[in-house]
């Protein structure tokens, strides 16, 4: 056997190790175009850089944030070359608060990064492009959140209240003053709020809020100690001043301190009001939901002898709407306590040709009371995680039409390929800008036999 040369022991295949970009290192940049994440990419000694903050055709100075391998992640922290189609940011905590990754951006460019990127995952994952793209729906660029998650943590070394949103890329609490993408009652609430928090005797008892604006407004004060009773008496005050639903969330679920405060939001175009309570999903821009539910009757198409499935159905966001429209609506959800909220609210708004169940999707379905007969539309509103489990069944349910609503649009790529394979085509697909200033992206696809 030949005698190893110790001093190759450490030699990576293919030549010489090279050295590892440092963290905090600054580098000049020429951005040459956008990641579907809305970073600019660069291109500098092989290595693959995602620049926070820049856009195509500038040159920046960016500060190294991680790297690994040939991919460098940065953040542009002086523009040496600014691009024509750069605006200013729109909140002065841009750039520091990590809610917002794209006021730099114009709102043309923001929704075209958006549909790029859904087209792209459906061409790369599932080779499909649909039959004819949707106009993106899109709603206010600023004042659409109608809720809001603050983070709270008080500061032992300074002995201070800290409270505002995470910075990007760290656990780091930036202080607001003002949050332009919040819907207008809760921009107002939250100068009072601050300063509420920061008069606490116990401020370390708090965990985090919330804020919700419906049909009416509400604060949720999670705090993990018990209030302080001077502490809870400030904010029965701050409450009763605003007007505002003050909800406690200790151990348990969140409570109203008055029994009988009801949280909800309404549809206009359908007439309903749909009741909830904090930590129950809805989704924060109302004009957008409103336009998507629209948009999905439309392409779906329910007819008045129809039965609609409606899976992963939540409170009942389209399925309160599709009943009606439809003979009978079938609501699946894997969350028990929300099958419980969608039932009150469809008999709150006097609909009776609608149903709620509690089941496992990811189990088998046919097999299901509610499956029996099956349904000739089909509508899938899943968490990021997407449905594959539950799109794999689906064909034994014996859809004509599948309307898939998406906040990822890999999974959707993913499952898109599954109906494909089940002999589903592409008909329609479409971006739906709920978060703008930011690269989030829902989409909407319609699949037929």
């Amino acid at each position: 056997m030949a005698k190893r040369n110790p001093s190759l022991r450490f030699q990576p295949t293919g030549g010489e190790r090279r050295a590892q970009v440092p963290v905090g290192k600054k580098q000049t940049l020429a951005i040459e175009r956008l990641a579907n994440d809305g970073r600019g990419i660069a291109f500098v000694d092989g290595r693959t850089w995602f620049v926070a903050g820049a856009l195509p055709g500038e040159q920046v100075e960016a500060r190294v944030l991680a790297a690994r391998a040939q991919i460098v992640e940065a953040r542009s922290e002086r523009l040496i070359v600014s691009s024509a189609e750069r605006r200013p940011a729109g909140c002065p905590h841009y750039g520091q608060c990590g809610g917002c990754s794209l006021q730099h951006a114009p709102a043309a460019d923001q929704l075209a990064l958006k549909q790029r990127a859904l087209a792209e995952q459906l061409q790369r994952l599932a080779n499909l492009q649909p039959l004819a793209w949707a106009e993106p729906l899109a709603g206010p660029e600023w004042g659409y959140r109608r809720r809001a998650r603050l983070a709270v943590r008080w500061d032992v070394k300074k002995r201070t209240l800290e409270v505002g949103f995470r910075a990007a890329a760290s656990q780091a609490i930036v202080g607001i003053e003002q949050c332009p993408v919040l819907v207008q009652p809760l921009q107002k609430l939250l100068p009072p709020l601050q300063a509420t928090l920061r008069a606490f005797d116990k401020p370390q008892a708090i965990g985090h809020v919330e804020l919700f604006s419906g049909t009416a407004l509400a604060l949720l004060v999670r705090h993990v100690g018990p209030l302080a009773a001077a502490d809870l008496a400030r904010l029965e005050q701050l409450c009763a001043e605003q007007q505002v639903q003050l909800w406690l969330h200790g151990d348990g679920e969140p409570a109203p301190r008055d029994p009988a405060a009801r949280l909800g939001y309404r549809l206009e175009r359908w007439d309903l009001t749909l009741n909830y309570r904090p930590g129950d999903f809805i989704q924060v821009n109302e004009p957008v939901n409103e336009a998507m539910i629209a948009q999905a009757l439309d392409w779906l198409a329910p007819q008045p002898s129809e039965r609609v499935l409606d899976l992963f159905c939540g409170l009942g966001n389209f399925a309160l709407p599709l009943a009606r429209l439809a003979a009978e609506v079938v609501g699946v959800e894997g969350v028990e306590a929300m099958v419980a909220r969608a039932r009150e609210n469809a008999a709150q708004n006097s609909l009776e040709r609608v149903h709620f169940h509690h089941a496992d999707l990811s189990k088998a379905l046919d097999q299901a009371p509610w499956a029996r007969g099956g349904f000739p539309a089909v509508l899938l509103d899943p968490p990021r995680d997407g449905a594959l489990e539950v799109v794999r069944q689906l064909d034994q349910l014996g859809p004509e039409r599948v309307l898939y609503v998406s906040c990822n649009p890999a999974t959707l790529a993913r499952d898109a390929a599954e109906l494909s394979r089940q002999g589903f085509r592409l008909t329609r697909a479409g971006v739906l800008d709920m978060f703008p200033q930011t690269a989030h992206v829902e989409a909407m696809a319609l699949f037929e036999k």
